[in-house]
């Protein structure tokens, strides 16, 4: 595994997780979590972040799907920050707006190792066909948590639950993309604190 890695599992009552990433790949992945939309997700979170993520997941898909989707966010989150280390030299900030068709998304990320999630849509927004747009922020959530990170998501405009989620995911990739990659000109802890 590359230095910036880390492998994370969780046992639960309701879930199983196996998971591992590295935040310098190429976007390679290999994700099973028994829930096939979920799947494209992490999946199109892995190749727009640039993280190589392999995710095994098995959860009690019989009660809902919303344990293995917050569980797995906790795991990635747990993950995230363990393979990110001191921080030291890495971007902090990301920002991406993201366009899915007749969707936008913005989504800004902040790896201030203050978990806050604030996400923003309609009440009424569309969900995928099969996957409750209410477990997006849920996923959202989770991650924001355990990676200790300042998320905010704001759904601008679309109708379409598909493409809703999708440009969420590849937002949240991307801006975590590039919050977490190095910048030679950085020394050091990106604060002024000089802690994250």
């Amino acid at each position: 595994m590359s230095a910036r890695s880390a492998s994370r599992s969780r046992h639960t009552a309701e879930t199983r997780i196996e998971l591992s990433i590295a935040l310098d790949g190429s976007g390679d992945s290999t994700i099973a979590t028994g829930i096939g939309f979920f799947d494209h997700m992490l999946t199109l979170f892995s190749r727009h972040g640039l993280f190589d993520l392999k995710l095994a997941a098995e959860g009690d898909l019989e009660v809902d799907f919303h344990h293995t989707v917050e569980d797995t966010g906790i795991t990635l989150g747990e993950a995230m920050r363990e393979a990110l280390g001191d921080k030291k030299g890495i971007r902090r900030y990301g920002c991406c707006y993201l366009p899915m068709d007749e969707t936008l998304a913005r989504v800004v990320v902040d790896l201030s190792n203050r978990p806050h999630l604030e996400f923003r849509a309609a009440p009424n927004t569309p969900s995928a066909p099969n996957f409750p747009f209410t477990l997006v922020e849920e996923f959202c959530r989770a991650l924001a948590s355990n990676l200790r990170a300042n998320i905010h998501v704001e759904l601008l405009y679309g109708r379409d639950g598909h493409h809703i989620a999708e440009a969420i995911f590849k937002g949240l990739a991307r801006a975590l993309r590039d919050a977490c990659e190095i910048d030679p000109r950085v020394k050091g802890i990106p604060s002024t604190k000089e802690a994250l």
